[in-house]
């Protein structure tokens, strides 16, 4: 497995863990966040860029949620 799939596979897994937990606390909301980003920068080194698009998409949605949480 090259390095480039390893930090797909690591971007996914951060997503799908960081999504569980989301209702256990705020931080884990920017948490998925972050681990969407890393998605998108997967998707565009991948060279699929709508994943990418999509990804970076969910992330900004996922922090407007993370900030309306907190307060």
């Amino acid at each position: 497995m090259d390095a480039l799939t390893c930090f797909g596979l690591f971007a996914v897994t951060a997503m799908l863990v960081t999504y569980a937990l989301e209702a256990q606390s705020s931080w884990w909301v920017l948490g998925f966040a972050g681990a969407c980003l890393l998605g998108s920068a997967y998707g565009f080194l991948q060279g699929a860029w709508p994943f990418g698009l999509v990804e970076a998409v969910w992330s900004l949605v996922a922090l407007f949620r993370w900030s309306r949480r907190r307060h």
